[in-house]
């Protein structure tokens, strides 16, 4: 027999798993995200070396297919050998049914797991060993199954690397792997946001038929069954390709470098591309970024934000007036883009309360949120710190004790809350909150009788603002002012909210229909609030905690971080807008202004009001950080690059100037080196005060 032949199996996978990998690159190549023109060049390397890392990719994938594959034989049934094995894995289930086995130390699912896989084996083994006459058919359908695992696994990673490119316009990031952890959410989030039945209907009976043509061209290894000689051959062969994968896929990986981000993104193997962010959801400044002096750094910060205490962000903040403890109401909304609105040249009517409220408002016109994600967005307006890389404060471990709003306003006598209509475990925020001394109301605080609808996500947003009264109703009644933070849920996929109160059914599952809800509940919220004591005495803050969406042409598109904000307090804070470009993390520092809080501060973001303000934003995703200022953004990223973009404004008609959102970002022909070296001041002094726990409360 021919020894190529036994190699089937592998062989005939891989060329499928390359077949769906080059399909997927297409689709992806003329998805409607995929907003870029491509050269020869470029498409050259996206389907060679993309194909190139996809072969070596699956070679340590099917690491899991050798396995399975080199414990076929018929010897180890044979007597006395067949029976001792089995003896020994009844023993082995016994031991971990026991409880006493050291899985149960580990603790959580993984006693359940080993029982299931022991037993599994258990069985399967028991059947092979009592029913030799049907030993090669049970052999067979085992042999069928694993062929099909393996093809619907391939089918299902390339069906989810197309919905996550179609939500984020990437292959996996860091977003992925904290999908996993957030199972509860995330699988609920995808039965209420697609046809599920269908399409895994058609995931499966496409999958069988695949494996049928695989089994037929691979099944040679049951029928023949490799000797031992054969199998150390396969073994050895199988190492050697499993070294050549590991020296070749990262080396792969360094060639993509073009500048057309989309390139790089469709070059990349999406299940290397998670692996890498599975190992590095934490990045460390000083390892992969450019940096300078610390002296020089830290200088450089000072000339930004003035009276900076040594080596810190530390200064006093005075204030020329009395300082005035009005009750503060921060509402952060989920995924809200400025461009929602009628103001930013939206014709769509979907904003017509936050429209209004507006005209009413101090009206930030050129505010820019600090990343893509909530956790930003909350880290942003509760540390008012850049956002450093890796993943936000708000998920790290040292996330406690931390300098933050609520601190301040504690130190003023505040009741301090966080409020929440999901399920405040997610993405951490309990852990942070609480950490920081913030007290918690989330859907866990909700009885029966006060959810009318929720879905995956937690209750409706009508459903938290009238919790969310109820708990204001009664903090006013201590006599002590409050800050509550609330952040909204209904903005989100699946977009699915209570019928009969907007014009877009609840069961339409729209972007639009979720923005409408979400201002509708909001307006729910100030028509209520209106009715109470504690109104007159209260700021209102409103700002979304990050834009729709974040796919674009470069790694920071501007558009897709400018997001609306207002300050509200009728008779106290005069309707104005401030056009001056802003970050999402000078918004309570401003606010503080406004208040006339005296107070030592450690926030990099500052109050845009102050004389000595200078406009800038900062904005960032995981690992792209970037600066905005004058009419420049520049970028730092790992592997200490730095680019730098000059805007050109793309002017839409009917919009005011201070209200234009869309920018061509062109490459500076010639490099600003001040900016360059400002934007890594602030990214590295932040990195350095969280690093060295400079920034404690």
């Amino acid at each position: 027999m021919n020894f190529s032949k036994k190699l089937a199996p592998f062989y005939t996978l891989t060329i499928f798993y390359v077949v769906i990998s080059v399909i997927l690159r297409l689709v992806l190549l003329f998805h409607p995200i995929t907003q870029s023109s491509f050269s020869f060049i470029d498409t050259a390397k996206i389907f060679s070396l993309g194909l190139v890392s996809d072969v070596f990719v699956f070679i340590l994938a099917s690491g899991f297919l050798w396995l399975y594959l080199i414990f076929i034989s018929n010897g180890k049934y044979q007597k006395p050998f067949g029976y001792i094995h089995f003896g020994l894995l009844i023993g082995l289930f016994l031991y971990i049914y026991s409880g006493k086995s050291i899985l149960t130390e580990y603790g959580g699912a993984l006693p359940e797991i080993g029982l299931a896989f022991v037993g599994i084996k258990t069985f399967l083994f028991g059947l092979l060993l009592f029913l030799p006459k049907k030993r090669d058919k049970i052999r067979f359908w085992l042999f069928s199954f694993v062929m099909f695992l393996f093809v619907i696994l391939i089918l299902q990673n390339a069906i989810s690397e197309y919905f996550f490119w179609n939500e984020f316009g990437v292959k996996y990031n860091f977003i992925a792997v904290n999908y996993l952890v957030y199972t509860n959410e995330v699988i609920g989030n995808i039965m209420e946001s697609y046809p599920v039945v269908p399409i895994f209907s058609a995931l499966f009976l496409v999958a069988g038929t695949i494996t049928y043509f695989v089994v037929k061209r691979s099944k040679i290894y049951i029928e023949k069954i490799p000797s031992i000689f054969e199998k150390i051959k396969i073994t050895v062969l199988y190492f050697l390709m499993f070294g050549l994968a590991l020296w070749s896929i990262p080396n792969l990986a360094k060639t993509e470098n073009a500048t057309n981000v989309f390139t790089n993104e469709l070059q990349a193997n999406g299940m290397y591309r998670f692996y890498l962010a599975f190992m590095n959801s934490e990045l460390d400044y000083f390892k992969f970024y450019k940096t300078l002096p610390e002296n020089e750094a830290y200088a450089l910060l000072d000339k930004q934000i003035p009276g900076l205490q040594k080596s810190s962000s530390t200064r006093i903040i005075t204030s020329d007036s009395t300082e005035v403890h009005k009750n503060v109401v921060l509402i952060t909304i989920e995924s809200y883009s400025a461009d929602f609105m009628k103001i930013y040249g939206n014709d769509q009517n979907i904003t017509p309360f936050l429209d209004d409220l507006a005209t009413k408002s101090l009206l930030f016109t050129n505010f820019y949120a600090s990343g893509n994600r909530t956790v930003r967005g909350l880290e942003a307006v509760t540390l008012c710190l850049p956002p450093t890389a890796g993943e936000s404060v708000v998920k790290r471990k040292d996330n406690k004790n931390k300098f933050t709003t609520g601190s301040v306003f504690k130190s003023k006598g505040y009741q301090v809350k966080y409020l929440y209509g999901g399920d405040s475990f997610f993405d951490n925020m309990e852990d942070f909150f609480s950490g920081n001394g913030y007290d918690i109301v989330d859907k866990k605080n909700f009885k029966p009788e006060e959810i009318t609808f929720s879905n995956v996500w937690g209750v409706c947003d009508e459903d938290m603002v009238n919790k969310a009264i109820k708990t204001m109703n009664a903090e006013a009644q201590t006599g002590k002012p409050f800050f509550n933070h609330w952040m909204t849920v209904s903005n989100h996929r699946p977009f699915t909210y209570p019928n009969g109160k907007i014009d877009i059914p609840g069961d339409a599952k729209s972007r639009e229909g979720g923005v409408k809800y979400t201002d509708y509940a909001i307006k729910k919220f100030f028509t209520m609030a209106q009715k109470q004591p504690w109104f007159k005495n209260t700021v209102f803050v409103i700002l979304a905690d990050h834009c729709a969406s974040s796919a674009g042409k470069t790694e920071l598109p501007v558009d897709k971080y400018r997001i609306p904000a207002m300050i509200y307090s009728p008779g106290y804070v005069q309707p104005q807008h401030y056009t001056k470009v802003m970050s999402q993390i000078d918004i309570m520092p401003t606010l503080f202004g406004l208040l006339h809080f005296n107070y030592q501060s450690k926030f990099f973001g500052q109050d845009v009001m102050n004389p000595n303000y200078q406009p800038r934003a900062l904005i960032a995703t995981y690992q792209d950080l970037g600066l905005l200022k004058d009419n420049v953004l520049t970028i730092i990223s790992p592997k200490q690059q730095v680019k730098q973009f000059g805007l050109v404004l793309q002017p839409k008609v009917g919009v005011e100037l201070d209200f234009q959102l869309y920018y061509d970002q062109k490459p500076l022909a010639k490099e600003r080196t001040d900016l360059i070296n400002e934007t890594i001041s602030y990214y590295q002094t932040a990195s350095d005060i969280l690093k060295n726990k400079k920034y404690q409360k």
